[in-house]
């Protein structure tokens, strides 16, 4: 019988896993030097989760048709996307060396061409959740059993696009639609509450039709059982995951920094990041 869902032999943890990724996206932004490490060191048990323990896929064929895809809606977040790649396989950790330079598979934003196991071009925000829309309505029509991911920020909840997808998933039941929306109150022009209020956000998306859990984004189990009770839920309805994140998450230092949308870490400062992350996994 042809295994479908992705095993690894001896694997680890999925703290460790979300652990690795964190590593591997301090290890690119040092490359250049800035970025969008703070989303990263965030998102990390999220994709930790989506990767190695719910999604189907074959990292020596990204491309297999009954791969369960994942869209990353916020193309900003494309280092965190690549050391997920990285640590599943699909990409070679060797690449992270070159991250963001003329030539590289690994472009500061996401782009679909260039890079395997990426399925959107995410440079315009607002999109994702629209494009997991039509993918949803396209495998249905296959007669499919894939589903669709998609990563957002809450920052696009600005965006109008993203409140027509979420009616129109609601009306067309794309219970083969799961999304995450990585809520860290943070985009560029300030404070995402602020700039454009979305609360009571749980309420809203259960008005549409969807299914909710809202979790802390960086407390593995939970995330871990919100994945479970999105693909359990037994309703015809499109499923949201609301994860509350911390900006910079492992790295004390950077997680006090008041505004760490895009930042630039001192030369000196890498090896302090890397060092503090290490001193978070063993206590």
């Amino acid at each position: 019988m042809e295994t479908i869902t992705k095993t690894f032999a001896n694997a680890p943890t999925l703290a460790e896993r979300a652990h690795n990724i964190r590593r591997h996206a301090l290890r690119m932004g040092e490359v250049q030097g800035q970025g969008y490490i703070a989303q990263a060191l965030d998102i990390s048990d999220v994709l930790a989760t989506a990767y190695f323990h719910a999604m189907r896929y074959r990292p020596e064929d990204p491309a297999w048709e009954g791969r369960d895809r994942f869209l990353l809606s916020n193309g900003h977040y494309a280092i965190a996307l690549y050391a997920a790649l990285i640590e599943a396989g699909i990409v070679p950790e060797a690449e992270l060396e070159t991250y963001g330079f003329d030539e590289s598979r690994l472009p500061m934003s996401g782009m679909a061409s260039y890079t395997p196991g990426m399925e959107m071009s995410g440079g315009s925000l607002g999109l994702g959740l629209s494009i997991a829309v039509g993918m949803g309505l396209g495998l249905k029509r296959k007669g499919s059993t894939a589903r669709v991911y998609t990563l957002f920020s809450d920052g696009e909840l600005d965006e109008g696009s993203v409140w027509e997808a979420v009616q129109s998933a609601g009306h067309h039941k794309l219970d083969n639609v799961i999304a995450i929306v990585d809520v860290n109150n943070q985009q560029a022009d300030g404070p995402s509450t602020q700039v454009m209020a979305f609360e009571p956000l749980v309420d809203k998306l259960n008005a549409f039709g969807w299914f909710v859990r809202r979790v802390d984004g960086n407390d593995l189990d939970a995330v871990v059982a919100a994945f479970d009770a999105a693909k359990a839920d037994p309703e015809p309805r499109p499923r949201m995951i609301v994860a509350d994140t911390l900006m910079g998450k492992g790295v004390p230092f950077l997680e006090q920094r008041e505004k760490n949308h895009f930042i630039r870490v001192e030369a000196h400062e890498w090896q302090l990041a890397l060092t503090a992350l290490e001193a978070g996994r063993q206590s």
